[in-house]
């Protein structure tokens, strides 16, 4: 009776003693990932009450820190300061367009480097009046916190057809980079059009087909006072740039090829933006059920692009898309002979 005693006591040691050990590896565990998510060092002391937590933007905060270490270790001329000098930087680069032409795609691609901050939210600040006239200070507050040596960027679209536009960055920094993705001219046109028309869907709402809206019914002519014919005709907007900003600060981005060879054309805008080659073949994999890459930023996180991007489009006359291809056909000779890129439209 005794001995059963003595080996049913000392089963039960040895199961407390598991459990025990279980709940000490576990809290170490806990304790180990809970201090990775912690900010670098306190809030409290470095910015205003008006700031919570929750609006810094963890991964530049946290993934990017190693990395970055690293991109500092490569630049050691830089003046080294504290990584927990965190800051609201007025961008270095804008993705100033084109309008579905891949901004979006582009500015979360890029976001990919560890030297790069991306403003989550298109700002406006540049093309909406009233927002411009809010002042550089509520702009520079709408930029995400980084650390002195990252890059900040920002894409609004519309910077790239409005007028007032290019002044007015250029009053900001006149040596500011500026990246702009386009796409086949024809195709682009399309696409801004299958948006809006989605757009109308959603609200129960009749719109025109796109070839009523291209071409004009009274000449049969293609219809120029028709906002994504008018888009598309990149050399006209892109000469009202270029009377404030040299063509060297201009990088163009084929946004056809980054949907189907994302890399290449990465590597390209690290080498405009001045950066040390970073992004690699391992962050970007295609989903076959998408269509589309996405983004891998470690073994843990990825990210695809929302459900809206890649959207069917509609079926055009072919008569229409030979009409348009034609007429943009200079237009797009003159785009290839300022910007130094040949591409590979018909």
């Amino acid at each position: 009776m005794l001995l059963k005693q003595q080996a049913w006591l000392r089963q039960k040691l040895l199961v407390l003693g598991s459990l025990a050990v279980g709940s000490l590896l576990y809290l170490v565990a806990r304790v180990g990932s809970l201090d990775r998510l912690q900010p670098i060092c306190p809030i409290e002391g470095r910015v205003s009450g008006a700031h919570n937590q929750a609006e810094f933007p963890l991964r530049a905060l946290q993934f990017k820190r190693g990395l970055l270490h690293e991109f500092r270790k490569g630049n050691s001329s830089k003046e080294q300061v504290p990584l927990h000098d965190l800051v609201q930087q007025l961008p270095k680069a804008i993705i100033i367009g084109v309008r579905k032409g891949g901004t979006r795609a582009l500015l979360e691609m890029l976001n990919l480097h560890p030297a790069v901050v991306k403003a989550s939210q298109e700002i406006h600040f540049f093309d909406n009046d009233e927002n411009y006239a809010k002042g550089i200070d509520w702009y520079r507050k709408k930029m995400p916190f980084s650390y002195p040596q990252q890059i900040t960027i920002e894409k609004s679209p519309a910077y790239f057809i409005t007028e007032e536009v290019p002044e007015r960055i250029y009053k900001m920094n006149s040596s500011i980079k500026l990246l702009i993705i386009v796409r086949e001219p024809t195709t682009r046109a399309i696409s801004d059009y299958t948006q809006v028309l989605e757009g109308k869907e959603r609200k129960n709402k009749t719109y025109y087909k796109f070839e009523k809206l291209a071409i004009d019914p009274n000449t049969c002519e293609v219809n120029t006072k028709y906002k994504a014919v008018r888009t598309s005709i990149y050399t006209k907007h892109l000469e009202r740039w270029l009377k404030y900003f040299p063509i060297e600060q201009f990088h163009v981005v084929d946004g056809d090829r980054l949907i189907t060879e994302p890399l290449p054309e990465l590597q390209l805008v690290e080498k405009f933006l001045n950066l040390p080659p970073r992004i690699s073949q391992y962050n970007l994999y295609f989903n076959a059920t998408r269509g589309f890459y996405c983004l891998r930023f470690n073994i843990i996180f990825n990210k695809c692009l929302a459900g809206s991007k890649g959207r069917i489009h509609p079926e055009v006359d072919p008569s229409v898309i030979t009409k348009l291809r034609k007429f943009f056909h200079p237009f797009n000779q003159k785009f290839y002979q300022i910007t130094g890129r040949t591409l590979n439209w018909p």
